[in-house]
């Protein structure tokens, strides 16, 4: 054996203090990307959200600083700074540098939290080329700087004071993320939701790189006042409703808060946000498994006694109470266990039976209290019920089997001959003509085209059923091979036969094609949002133009890049150089969209994920739904934010 495949003692390394962080970032804050990037901003909030539940803060400000660097304050007691008996130096520094470290262990200093494995302070520190905290407490202001998690000094008292509270300046390592800019939007949801996660606290985001005409920074203020009623009006704000407003319920049970809002709609989609200790369990768990059963359970009971269901002669199932819900729930638990692959499923059992008995007794009361809304609620559970049963046959018309016994895919598609769905990408391509030249230009092994004919239904302002009469919704059933019904859920997505690992859209890029992509992806976040979930669904980005002088040509996607090809190939003059516009896929002959859009090598793909799933339902239902000032006002809003990029 050669030395240096010797493995013995010597091998074995063991990363002190932080640097187990740096050397494996992805574990600690989920991912290096924009993703772990944002979360550095988060765990520091948390923080400070923590001190306000304790009930020592009211206020949290947020910065984002020229150069994306962040500052984080708040008016809460400001991190002991006094020696630390056992590790023998200040209790900031120890925060600040120890992993699993901090007062949330410590049952007595918060009852809960949002942080509890104390990893969160220290990861950001270990991340961070510098970090700066300056804590105000006891008339006295106290400050220590660290460099990649390490403590440049000792933390030194730097002057009196007469604020209260604990300041985080800190700038990440930009050797460590690949994405070192902060969006604003993604910031400002996840400090939105956390205001409503707990009302009476005031968050404030300013971003000092996007000055307004009056010279100020852009700064938005986010506070509830009523908390998670709130959060669902805000979240149901596009939608038709059916009742006047939320329901709210609130208790305690066994040392475990629990807090729901609950609100119908006039549409068909069931929206439930679950939260624990502030982190979105968008895997749900036994919170949510709770609040389910009790639903069912309470409005069955009613819609029994009411007689309803015997006159309307319908059978009715679990699924029936939850269409057009709109419900945010949200747990305290003191030490919760965490579940699934993301870690953000709840797994302790006794929160699902606290849930229940607060759910059903004050769901009890609501319909006794609320005749009218009772009655109305219950209506909407027997046409749900109508729907499902037209649904069902729609659906057993998309998955019926051929006369050979197996699913026949639609005439249009033309398939890849690998079969393994990990190796395969199928591209959902707009109009016949580019999907000509896309099947003539694919790669035949691995690649797969399927030509959507005009624009596909709307399935935000449309019943389920009429969803399946739709011949290209139908197709792309088919065409993916899942289908919609597992044995848990009969509105879950079934992908155990899914085909493909990469579902790429591909249009043109021009308004129209625009439309199209955003119709499809509204179908998929509705219908298919698993696979976008996964990392399945991707944009193709066509070129908009190309640049030829001679025998030298070149592709651009976007304006910019057209002039500098330009001058590249004719000088500052442009002297020879012709430029074509495609206005659309059809324009491109197969070797053209083989080498710039289908070509695994050479393509520009954009994956599309759900940074927030509130965020994401809140935008798709105010875009794609009836009700058009909402639309209007929100496109005048953002349109000098827009990030058009071809």
């Amino acid at each position: 054996m050669s030395e240096n495949n010797q493995y013995g003692a010597d091998s074995i390394q063991v990363l002190e203090g932080l640097e187990a962080v740096r050397k494996r970032p992805a574990m600690y804050i989920g991912d290096i990307g924009q993703k772990g990037l944002h979360h550095l901003v988060y765990e520091v909030v948390d923080n400070s959200i923590d001190e306000a539940l304790a009930g020592h803060a009211t206020k949290v400000s947020v910065v984002i600083h020229e150069g994306n660097s962040i500052t984080v304050k708040d008016d809460g007691r400001g991190i002991p700074v006094a020696m630390h008996a056992k590790e023998g130096k200040s209790a900031l520094e120890v925060v600040m540098t120890v992993l699993h470290a901090g007062g949330k262990f410590d049952k007595d200093s918060y009852k809960v939290s949002g942080g509890l494995h104390g990893v969160g302070v220290s990861c950001v520190n270990a991340l961070s080329t510098l970090l700066r905290v300056n804590v105000h407490r006891d008339g006295k202001e106290y400050q220590q700087e660290y460099n990649i998690g390490k403590p440049m000094y000792d933390v030194k008292e730097v002057g009196p004071s007469d604020y209260r509270g604990t300041i985080v300046y800190f700038e990440p390592d930009t050797s460590i993320f690949y994405e070192s800019v902060y969006q604003y939007d993604i910031l400002a949801a996840r400090l939105r939701e956390l205001a409503y996660l707990n009302r009476g606290i005031r968050i404030q985001l300013t971003d000092e790189r996007d000055v307004q005409e009056d010279g100020s920074p852009r700064t938005e203020e986010f506070y509830s006042q009523g908390g998670l009623k709130e959060f669902t009006e805000f979240i149901d704000q596009n939608r038709e409703r059916l009742i006047p407003e939320p329901m709210y319920m609130e208790g305690e049970i066994e040392g475990i808060p629990v807090e729901v809002s609950m609100t119908y709609n006039t549409t068909y989609a069931e929206n439930i946000h679950s939260y624990v200790n502030n982190i979105n369990t968008h895997e749900g768990g036994t919170h949510l498994a709770g609040f389910r059963r009790a639903l069912t359970r309470t409005l069955k009971k009613y819609a029994d006694e009411s007689g309803i269901l015997t006159k309307e002669k319908v059978e009715v199932a679990g699924d029936d109470f939850r269409e057009g819900l709109t419900a945010v729930i949200s747990v305290k638990v003191m030490e919760p266990q965490f579940e699934g692959q993301t870690k953000t499923k709840l797994g302790n059992s006794e929160v699902s039976g606290a849930v229940d008995r607060i759910v059903g007794e004050m769901l009890t009361n609501y319909l006794e209290e609320h005749p009218n809304e009772a009655r109305i609620i219950v209506s909407k559970v027997v046409l749900a019920a109508k729907a499902r049963i037209a649904a069902r046959k729609a659906r057993e018309m998309v998955q019926r089997k051929t006369v050979l016994g197996s699913n026949s895919l639609p005439g249009k598609l033309a398939d890849c001959s690998e079969t393994d769905p990990a190796q395969c990408e199928i591209f959902l391509v707009e109009g016949d003509s580019a999907g000509g030249t896309a099947k003539q230009g694919r790669d035949r092994r691995f690649q797969a085209i399927l030509p959507l004919r005009g624009k596909i239904l709307n399935v935000e302002k449309a019943m389920q059923h009429r969803i399946f009469e739709n011949e290209e919704i139908r197709n792309i059933f088919t065409a993916l091979g899942v289908s919609l019904g597992t044995e848990e859920d009969s509105k879950a997505l079934n992908t155990a036969k899914l085909r493909y690992h990469k579902i790429i859209i591909m249009a043109d890029a021009d308004v129209d094609g625009s439309h199209i992509a955003t119709l499809v992806l509204t179908f998929l976040f509705r219908y298919m949002k698993e696979l976008v979930e996964r990392g399945y669904v991707y944009i193709a980005s066509p070129p908009l133009y190309l640049v030829k002088k001679g025998q030298k040509s070149q592709y651009a996607w976007n304006e910019t890049q057209r002039d500098q090809v330009a001058r590249e190939l004719g000088g500052e003059e442009q002297s020879g150089v012709t430029v074509q516009r495609y206005k659309g896929l059809g324009e491109m002959n197969s070797e053209q969209l083989w080498e710039t859009t289908l070509n695994p090598e050479a393509r520009t793909l954009k994956q599309v994920t759900i940074d927030n799933a509130t965020e994401a339902d809140r935008i798709f239902s105010m875009l794609m739904g009836d009700d058009v000032p909402p639309r209007r006002e929100f496109i005048e809003k953002n349109a000098r934010y827009a990030r058009i990029d071809a």
